[in-house]
Protein backbone atom coordinates (compact mmCIF):
# COMPACT_ATOMS: atom_id res chain seq x y z
CA UNK A 1 0.00 0.00 0.00
CA UNK A 2 1.49 3.16 -1.09
CA UNK A 3 2.10 5.97 1.56
CA UNK A 4 -0.80 8.69 1.65
CA UNK A 5 0.51 12.14 0.32
CA UNK A 6 -1.76 13.72 3.17
CA UNK A 7 -3.23 12.77 6.90
CA UNK A 8 -7.00 13.08 5.65
CA UNK A 9 -8.19 11.95 2.53
CA UNK A 10 -9.46 14.77 -0.11
CA UNK A 11 -12.90 15.57 -0.96
CA UNK A 12 -13.18 13.34 -4.12
CA UNK A 13 -12.34 10.16 -2.25
CA UNK A 14 -14.32 11.01 0.97
CA UNK A 15 -17.44 11.15 -1.53
CA UNK A 16 -16.34 8.11 -3.39
CA UNK A 17 -15.86 5.95 -0.36
CA UNK A 18 -19.47 7.04 1.27
CA UNK A 19 -20.55 6.36 -2.43
CA UNK A 20 -19.03 2.55 -2.09
CA UNK A 21 -20.52 1.64 0.53
CA UNK A 22 -24.05 3.21 0.04
CA UNK A 23 -24.22 1.59 -3.54
CA UNK A 24 -22.90 -1.88 -2.58
CA UNK A 25 -25.57 -1.56 0.34
CA UNK A 26 -28.38 -0.52 -1.52
CA UNK A 27 -27.66 -3.09 -4.20
CA UNK A 28 -27.48 -5.97 -1.16
CA UNK A 29 -30.80 -4.73 0.00
CA UNK A 30 -33.38 -3.57 -2.88
CA UNK A 31 -31.98 -6.64 -5.40
CA UNK A 32 -31.63 -9.88 -3.08
CA UNK A 33 -28.09 -9.84 -2.52
CA UNK A 34 -26.57 -8.07 -5.23
CA UNK A 35 -23.19 -6.76 -4.21
CA UNK A 36 -22.35 -4.27 -7.10
CA UNK A 37 -19.38 -2.52 -6.01
CA UNK A 38 -16.95 -5.86 -5.56
CA UNK A 39 -17.41 -9.52 -6.96
CA UNK A 40 -15.98 -11.24 -3.90
CA UNK A 41 -19.35 -11.22 -2.06
CA UNK A 42 -21.34 -12.54 -5.15
CA UNK A 43 -19.65 -15.54 -5.29
CA UNK A 44 -20.88 -15.95 -1.64
CA UNK A 45 -24.77 -15.14 -2.31
CA UNK A 46 -24.42 -16.89 -5.80
CA UNK A 47 -23.88 -20.45 -3.73
CA UNK A 48 -26.24 -19.47 -1.46
CA UNK A 49 -28.76 -18.85 -3.52
CA UNK A 50 -28.22 -21.98 -5.16
CA UNK A 51 -27.81 -24.19 -2.36
CA UNK A 52 -31.50 -22.49 -1.61
CA UNK A 53 -33.54 -23.37 -4.68
CA UNK A 54 -33.57 -19.94 -4.88
CA UNK A 55 -34.32 -17.75 -8.45
CA UNK A 56 -32.47 -14.85 -7.82
CA UNK A 57 -29.22 -16.22 -9.73
CA UNK A 58 -29.29 -14.19 -12.74
CA UNK A 59 -27.42 -10.63 -11.75
CA UNK A 60 -25.31 -12.40 -9.70
CA UNK A 61 -23.74 -14.70 -12.17
CA UNK A 62 -23.49 -11.87 -15.14
CA UNK A 63 -22.19 -9.46 -12.52
CA UNK A 64 -18.44 -11.12 -12.86
CA UNK A 65 -17.88 -11.60 -16.78
CA UNK A 66 -19.78 -7.90 -16.65
CA UNK A 67 -17.81 -6.23 -13.86
CA UNK A 68 -14.29 -7.97 -15.36
CA UNK A 69 -15.20 -6.58 -19.18
CA UNK A 70 -15.85 -2.75 -17.93
CA UNK A 71 -12.33 -2.67 -16.22
CA UNK A 72 -10.46 -4.15 -19.28
CA UNK A 73 -12.58 -1.45 -21.13
CA UNK A 74 -12.02 1.18 -18.71
CA UNK A 75 -8.38 0.40 -19.20
CA UNK A 76 -8.04 0.50 -22.58
CA UNK A 77 -10.27 3.57 -23.20
CA UNK A 78 -7.74 5.66 -20.94
CA UNK A 79 -5.33 4.62 -23.27
CA UNK A 80 -7.49 6.56 -26.16
CA UNK A 81 -8.37 9.25 -24.18
CA UNK A 82 -4.52 10.27 -23.15
CA UNK A 83 -4.09 10.94 -26.72
CA UNK A 84 -7.06 13.35 -26.83
CA UNK A 85 -6.02 15.36 -24.48
CA UNK A 86 -9.15 15.55 -22.57
CA UNK A 87 -9.99 15.47 -18.57
CA UNK A 88 -9.98 11.60 -18.34
CA UNK A 89 -11.13 11.58 -14.52
CA UNK A 90 -14.16 14.06 -15.35
CA UNK A 91 -15.21 11.64 -18.30
CA UNK A 92 -15.27 8.91 -16.13
CA UNK A 93 -17.39 11.00 -13.69
CA UNK A 94 -19.38 11.87 -15.62
CA UNK A 95 -20.45 8.58 -16.97
CA UNK A 96 -20.88 7.19 -13.64
CA UNK A 97 -23.40 9.62 -13.01
CA UNK A 98 -25.51 8.80 -16.18
CA UNK A 99 -25.39 5.24 -15.24
CA UNK A 100 -25.95 5.85 -11.52
CA UNK A 101 -29.25 8.30 -13.25
CA UNK A 102 -30.40 5.93 -15.16
CA UNK A 103 -30.47 3.05 -12.61
CA UNK A 104 -32.36 4.98 -10.78
CA UNK A 105 -35.12 5.99 -13.06
CA UNK A 106 -35.24 1.98 -13.85
CA UNK A 107 -35.25 1.19 -9.89
CA UNK A 108 -38.08 4.25 -8.92
CA UNK A 109 -40.14 3.18 -11.91
CA UNK A 110 -40.30 -0.53 -11.86
CA UNK A 111 -39.81 -1.02 -8.16
CA UNK A 112 -39.99 -2.54 -5.61
CA UNK A 113 -38.55 -6.21 -7.28
CA UNK A 114 -40.00 -9.15 -5.13
CA UNK A 115 -38.26 -11.15 -7.97
CA UNK A 116 -34.82 -10.22 -8.26
CA UNK A 117 -34.49 -11.86 -11.61
CA UNK A 118 -37.14 -10.07 -13.57
CA UNK A 119 -35.10 -7.60 -16.58
CA UNK A 120 -36.04 -4.71 -14.85
CA UNK A 121 -34.48 -5.82 -11.57
CA UNK A 122 -31.11 -7.71 -13.40
CA UNK A 123 -30.76 -4.25 -15.17
CA UNK A 124 -30.75 -2.26 -12.47
CA UNK A 125 -28.29 -4.11 -10.88
CA UNK A 126 -25.92 -4.71 -13.81
CA UNK A 127 -26.15 -0.90 -14.47
CA UNK A 128 -24.44 -0.07 -11.08
CA UNK A 129 -22.33 -2.91 -11.84
CA UNK A 130 -20.72 -1.12 -14.38
CA UNK A 131 -21.10 2.21 -12.74
CA UNK A 132 -19.18 1.07 -9.65
CA UNK A 133 -16.62 -1.39 -11.54
CA UNK A 134 -15.95 2.18 -13.65
CA UNK A 135 -15.25 3.68 -10.00
CA UNK A 136 -12.66 0.40 -9.23
CA UNK A 137 -10.96 1.25 -12.29
CA UNK A 138 -10.67 4.74 -12.42
CA UNK A 139 -9.60 4.99 -8.27
CA UNK A 140 -6.86 2.87 -8.98
CA UNK A 141 -5.74 4.76 -12.39
CA UNK A 142 -5.85 8.32 -10.87
CA UNK A 143 -6.12 8.03 -7.57
CA UNK A 144 -4.03 5.26 -6.08
CA UNK A 145 -1.98 6.98 -3.47
CA UNK A 146 -5.45 6.79 -1.51
CA UNK A 147 -7.05 3.47 0.14
CA UNK A 148 -9.74 1.86 -2.27
CA UNK A 149 -13.76 3.45 -1.68
CA UNK A 150 -15.18 -0.23 -2.26
CA UNK A 151 -13.38 -2.63 -1.15
CA UNK A 152 -12.29 -2.74 2.62
CA UNK A 153 -10.49 -5.78 3.33
CA UNK A 154 -7.06 -4.78 2.41
CA UNK A 155 -7.56 -1.43 3.92
CA UNK A 156 -8.91 -2.91 7.61
CA UNK A 157 -5.91 -5.41 7.43
CA UNK A 158 -3.57 -3.13 6.31
CA UNK A 159 -4.99 -0.56 8.75
CA UNK A 160 -4.65 -3.11 11.69
CA UNK A 161 -0.88 -4.28 10.52
CA UNK A 162 -0.19 0.01 10.82
CA UNK A 163 -1.89 0.11 14.35
CA UNK A 164 0.31 -2.47 15.01
CA UNK A 165 3.60 -1.31 14.08
CA UNK A 166 2.83 1.84 15.81
CA UNK A 167 2.23 0.31 18.89
CA UNK A 168 5.36 -2.16 18.54
CA UNK A 169 7.27 0.82 17.41
CA UNK A 170 8.82 1.51 14.16
CA UNK A 171 11.90 4.20 13.39
CA UNK A 172 11.67 7.63 14.30
CA UNK A 173 12.37 8.92 10.40
CA UNK A 174 9.16 6.16 9.38
CA UNK A 175 6.56 7.55 11.93
CA UNK A 176 4.80 10.68 9.99
CA UNK A 177 4.50 8.15 6.83
CA UNK A 178 2.69 5.46 8.86
CA UNK A 179 0.65 7.51 11.08
CA UNK A 180 -0.71 9.85 7.81
CA UNK A 181 -1.19 5.86 6.44
CA UNK A 182 -3.29 4.22 9.00
CA UNK A 183 -5.39 8.03 9.45
CA UNK A 184 -6.12 7.77 5.81
CA UNK A 185 -7.03 3.82 6.02
CA UNK A 186 -9.20 3.97 8.93
CA UNK A 187 -10.95 7.44 7.16
CA UNK A 188 -11.74 5.33 4.23
CA UNK A 189 -13.20 2.39 6.16
CA UNK A 190 -15.72 5.12 8.24
CA UNK A 191 -16.45 6.66 5.48
CA UNK A 192 -17.63 3.32 3.91
CA UNK A 193 -19.61 2.36 7.06
CA UNK A 194 -21.44 5.43 6.72
CA UNK A 195 -22.52 5.12 3.50
CA UNK A 196 -23.47 1.96 4.42
CA UNK A 197 -25.93 3.36 7.06
CA UNK A 198 -27.44 5.91 5.27
CA UNK A 199 -28.29 3.49 2.86
CA UNK A 200 -29.87 1.28 5.37
CA UNK A 201 -31.69 3.86 6.90
CA UNK A 202 -32.89 5.55 3.77
CA UNK A 203 -33.97 2.12 2.13
CA UNK A 204 -36.02 1.11 5.44
CA UNK A 205 -37.80 4.18 4.96
CA UNK A 206 -38.05 4.65 1.05
CA UNK A 207 -37.27 1.17 -0.38
CA UNK A 208 -36.43 1.53 -3.99
CA UNK A 209 -35.77 5.57 -3.18
CA UNK A 210 -32.95 4.95 -2.36
CA UNK A 211 -30.97 4.35 -5.81
CA UNK A 212 -31.69 8.05 -6.28
CA UNK A 213 -28.72 8.59 -3.68
CA UNK A 214 -26.76 7.36 -6.33
CA UNK A 215 -26.51 10.28 -8.33
CA UNK A 216 -27.01 12.81 -6.13
CA UNK A 217 -23.61 11.40 -4.69
CA UNK A 218 -21.80 10.98 -7.88
CA UNK A 219 -23.38 14.90 -9.49
CA UNK A 220 -21.37 16.00 -5.65
CA UNK A 221 -18.35 13.89 -6.63
CA UNK A 222 -18.08 16.08 -10.01
CA UNK A 223 -18.69 19.03 -8.31
CA UNK A 224 -16.01 18.44 -6.59
CA UNK A 225 -13.96 17.92 -9.32
CA UNK A 226 -14.92 20.50 -10.84
CA UNK A 227 -13.74 22.90 -8.04
CA UNK A 228 -10.31 21.23 -7.82
CA UNK A 229 -10.21 21.53 -11.79
CA UNK A 230 -11.04 25.14 -11.55
CA UNK A 231 -8.01 25.86 -9.02
CA UNK A 232 -5.76 23.71 -10.39
CA UNK A 233 -5.65 20.79 -7.48
CA UNK A 234 -6.47 17.75 -9.69
CA UNK A 235 -5.72 17.34 -13.52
Amino acid sequence: MPPLRIVTLPAIPVVLSITGGYIDTAGFLALHGLFTSHVTGNFVTLGASLAEGASDTTAKILALPVFCLVVFITRLLRFQLEKSGLPILGIWLSLQFVLMTLAALVAVRYGPFPDADTFPAVSTGLILVVAMAIQNAFHRIHLSSFPPSTIMTGTTTQAMLDLADLVHGVPAEAKPAVQARVTGLLDSIVLFGIGCGASALIFSHAREWVFVGGPVLSAITIALYVREKMHGVRS
